[in-house]
This record gives C-alpha cells, structure tokens and sequence, in this order.
C-alpha cells in the first residue's frame, strides 16, 4: 500500500481521497452523524445504496481528523437481484441476540478468520462451504464475538436508488471509493484486527475489502459522488 507522508507529498490520486472524506464528512453531518451498526433499524436503511463502515481506534491521521474507513460494501448489483441494504447490513450484523452466520456475509468471515489467525479461537470449520451442526455449535463462541465486534462498528449509508447491475452507480462508488482508499489512503493503526487477516490484501490495504483493492478509481468518481451526496435529504 502507498501512503503519503505529508500533505505536501500527496499525489494525484492521493488528494482525491481529500476530497473523497470531505464528501463523506458532509454526508455524516447531513444525517446527523454516523450510527452504531447494532442499533440500526430497517426503517434507518434506503433501499439501495452503499454503506461505509468505521471502527473505533481506527483514525485518520494523514486526510484530516475523524474516523477512517475500513470497509466499504453494497448490494444487488447482479440483473434481477432484489437483496435490500438493509437485508446486507443485518447480514453482516447478525441476530440481535449475537449469533450470526460468516457463510452467508463474507465480512463476518474475514474478521473471525483474524481472530482465529491472532490465536484468539480455534474453529477449524471456520469458513468451509457447508457447516455441520457439531461444526455450527462449536463455531457459535465465534460468531458471537464478531457480531460484538462488526455490531460495534459505526455506518454511514449513501443512498443511491438505481435499478440492480453491475453498471449500476453503486457498483460504480464501491469499486472506485474502495480502490481509491486502497491504494492512496491512511494506514492502519498498528493493533488494528485486519493485520491479523489471512487475506493478505486486507493486512496491506487497511480494508475489511478483497474485491476492487486493486481497482483504478474511475475519473468521474468525486463528481459522481458529489452529485450522489447533495441529492439525500437533510436531517433535522
């Protein structure tokens, strides 16, 4: 991962990620900041749209002040696919009551694959294809902690209502904010969990992200972005 030194150092690409956290600073303020994942409600999520995830301890210290982002993520962008925001979310959230399902939320599986790898667990069946219901009770102490861990976790949810697809313009902001953020942002702080991922993309970019790190943010992504961020309503 390349990051800038200084202010005065920054590259191209790099001062888009200014611009890039100034938008999603606006869009925190016009929501009324950022909410805890465990306590969001259906009725808080858009239909469509891109959620960006932030951890406690997980700062900016190069863009500014205020929380890095450490995952970005979407929905539905397959033709004819009807997975709501919200239905991803409480996917990634788990049950209320902390039990929780990594097979069906692939970051539920990268963070309990780094607390097994920092020797926190022990779960061999931990991320095979199909569990058992032995594999599924001893993997339970497990999804617990990652859904303690993921519910904790702050969002911030973009609404972007367009019809589902790969060219869609959520597709478009998670591929472009998540390659962006990748290559040209803030390191993780040393203690962060994802150095301990078994995917090494996660360790290298500061992201809870495999998919698109390595992607070239599309020219047009602050200005889509921009328009995307002054469309949503204000709270008040």
């Amino acid at each position: 991962m390349q990051c800038p030194s200084s202010l005065d150092a920054l590259s191209a690409q790099a001062t888009d990620v200014l611009g890039v956290y100034a938008l999603l600073d606006d869009l925190a303020r016009r929501q009324g900041g950022l909410r805890v994942l465990s306590d969001l409600r259906r009725e808080d999520c858009p239909p469509r749209g891109v959620y960006f995830m932030y951890e406690s301890g997980e700062d900016r210290t190069i863009t500014g002040s205020g929380p890095r982002v450490v995952r970005i993520g979407t929905h539905a962008v397959s033709r004819g696919s009807r997975a709501s925001l919200w239905t991803r979310l409480a996917q990634h959230r788990g049950s209320r009551a902390g039990s929780g399902n990594h097979r069906a939320s692939i970051l539920r599986r990268h963070v309990g694959e780094a607390l097994i790898a920092r020797g926190d667990f022990s779960v061999p069946s931990w991320g095979s294809p199909r569990g058992t219901p032995e594999g599924r009770a001893h993997e339970r102490p497990l999804e617990e902690e990652v859904s303690r861990r993921v519910g904790a976790m702050q969002v911030l949810l973009l609404p972007i209502p367009d019809p589902p697809g790969p060219d869609s313009e959520r597709a478009l902001i998670e591929r472009g904010v998540i390659g962006l953020l990748s290559q040209h942002s803030e390191p993780a702080s040393g203690d962060w969990l994802g150095r301990h991922a078994s995917t090494p993309e996660i360790a290298r970019s500061g992201l809870w992200n495999v998919r698109h790190v390595h992607t070239t943010p599309p020219p047009n992504l602050l200005d889509t972005l921009e328009r995307l961020v002054s469309a949503g309503p204000v709270a008040h």
